[in-house]
C-alpha cells in the first residue's frame, strides 16, 4: 500500500505554483579556443502566467514592450 506523504504535492499544484510565482532560468554559455571567442548564449526563460509577468513587467518597467 503506498501512502501519500503529508508534505509532497501533486503535479498539478506545483504547476499551480509555478505558474503564480514564476521561474527564470538565466543561461549564459562561452566557447573560446586559444583565447578566442567562438561562440556566445545568452538565454533567458521565463515560465508565469500571463497575469504574474505582466504584474513583475510593470513593476521593472517593461509593459510597454509587454503590452
Amino acid at each position: 500500500m503506498v501512502e501519500k506523504a503529508i508534505g509532497s504535492s501533486s503535479l498539478v499544484e506545483v504547476i499551480d505554483r509555478i505558474l503564480d510565482k514564476g521561474v527564470v532560468l538565466d543561461t549564459w554559455v562561452r566557447v573560446s579556443l586559444v583565447g578566442i571567442e567562438i561562440l556566445a548564449i545568452e538565454a533567458r526563460v521565463v515560465i508565469a502566467s500571463v497575469e504574474t509577468y505582466l504584474k513583475y513587467a510593470e513593476a521593472i518597467g517593461l509593459t510597454a514592450t509587454a503590452a
